[in-house]
């Protein structure tokens, strides 16, 4: 249990973080007619903080569960043999449920002041395509983006965590990499890459069209990580994981 409950915390901070700066953070008003002075973290400041939540959250849960706080991520380790099957369903459990319990914090707290609006095209910070598309881009572009940052992310973690590679500075490599990610495609999907994350804001965003979007970031993520993880074995692995224990994710 100590594993899944170290995939449920993680998964909770990073949503919460990532999410919860988007709702809270990124735009903060001087009065309340006064919406667009430039205050708040911003597009940066929203992509740094989805880094932070990875790089503390590695620190403190990698050494016990691996670190994933990622269904896609979960995937991409049992296709190249770091992670055996048999975990993959509890394990995205854990993650599903830590994400979800960050949306309704989110939720509950955004709702404080009394200004929360679930009425704009991302509510609580969640992704979507076409209308829901922070910049306005389609399902086909949207599909590219989170197939081939995911497939960019696992490669990341599975090198950064390669028993070759320099031991200790896996979780920069992955928090680092995830900010770049949304630096991308945030104004593409509103940056997924991960499909607790999706799932844990849009089942409290209270729009049905956002919830019928959630497949693609299921589908998406989880093709581009098991794309990503066959690559590496094939491609880049010295040796082959037949030991069935799974390697961790944090070198």
């Amino acid at each position: 249990m100590k594993k899944y409950i170290a995939e449920f915390l993680g998964t909770f901070w990073l949503v919460l973080g990532g999410c919860g700066s988007a709702v809270f953070a990124a735009v903060v008003a001087l009065s309340d007619a006064d919406l667009s002075n430039g205050l708040g973290l911003g597009f940066l400041g929203v992509s740094l903080a989805f880094g932070l939540t990875v790089v503390t959250g590695a620190y403190a849960f990698g050494h016990i569960s691996g670190g994933h706080f990622n269904p896609a991520v979960s995937f991409g380790l049992w296709a190249a043999k770091r992670f055996p099957g048999h975990e993959l369903l509890p394990y995205i459990v854990a993650q599903v449920l830590g994400g979800a319990l960050a949306g309704l914090v989110i939720l509950v707290v955004g709702s404080g002041n009394g200004a929360l609006d679930l009425s704009g095209s991302n509510p609580l910070a969640t992704n979507g395509f076409g209308s829901h598309s922070p910049g306005g881009y389609g399902l086909l572009a949207a599909l590219i983006i989170e197939i081939v940052m995911t497939f960019m992310f696992l490669m990341i973690i599975l090198g950064s965590t390669d028993r070759r590679a320099p031991a200790g500075f896996a979780p920069v490599a992955i928090g680092l990499g995830l900010t770049l990610i949304h630096l991308i495609s945030i104004p593409i999907t509103n940056t997924s890459v991960n499909p607790a994350r999706s799932t844990g804001v849009a089942l409290f965003c209270g729009n049905v069209e956002l919830i019928g979007q959630l497949w693609l970031f299921w589908v998406a993520p989880i093709f581009g990580a098991i794309a990503a993880g066959y690559a590496y074995s094939a491609f880049f692995s010295e040796t082959k994981d037949t030991t069935g224990t799974g390697a961790p994710t944090i070198a």
